[in-house]
């Protein structure tokens, strides 16, 4: 826990980008009546009823310094699914950093292994040789600044029905693209020394 809060108060180094890394799920709906449009002084209706046309996989990647992120939409969340998205991150988002430090949750699918299993072995080192892991305790999610910016993509973009993926990418974009814009980045104030009062708990005792 402590590694984590560290580095979110080291100063921002341009050469070695944090960025922070979470995924969750978005349930694709179809409208089974065709909603009403909006009129002057009044909303957009639709009826209750809808019908599902499967899950959607939300990626987000988040840098805290920079005011930046991008949202990519993917099938599934297998090896493969996270090790191209990390692939994009190093090669599209970050070509010429020497190191990105990756803060993400313990999942059995966010490590070097996954790269490994995507990518023939050259490639793969390459890829894990500019990658510095930085895993969240258990149960300690809620370290990973990416789960704020998937909140927010949550409530000002995802609730709502959206029917297929490649609609949730294009809002998703949009959104990311605001935000990006006007770099928003996050106000994180809980830092190691608040860990040692507030968790005291957590902390071995002699």
């Amino acid at each position: 826990m402590e590694h984590v809060l560290d580095l979110y108060q080291q100063t921002p180094n341009s050469d070695e980008p944090l960025v922070c890394m979470d995924e969750t799920t978005k349930q694709l709906t179809l409208d089974e009546i065709a909603p009403l449009p909006c009129k002057p002084g009044q909303p957009s209706r639709y009826d209750t009823l809808y019908r599902r046309n499967g899950v959607a996989v939300v990626f987000m990647f988040f840098a805290p310094h920079l005011g930046w992120r991008r949202v990519e939409i993917r099938e599934g969340k297998t090896r493969l699914d996270w090790a191209w998205a990390v692939r994009r991150l190093l090669e599209v988002d970050y070509p010429t950093a020497r190191k990105v430090h990756l803060v993400l949750d313990n999942l059995n699918t966010h490590g070097g292994a996954s790269l490994y299993e995507a990518f023939p072995a050259e490639q793969a080192h390459r890829l894990l040789d500019r990658l510095e892991f930085h895993y969240t305790p258990k149960h300690g999610s809620w370290l990973n600044m990416a789960e704020i910016e998937l909140s927010a993509l949550s409530r000002q973009c995802l609730r709502r029905r959206i029917a297929d993926r490649e609609t949730l990418q294009a809002q998703a974009t949009a959104w990311q693209t605001r935000r990006n814009s006007n770099q928003v980045g996050a106000n994180w104030q809980f830092r190691t020394e608040d860990a040692r009062i507030k968790l005291k708990k957590l902390y071995p005792t002699l």
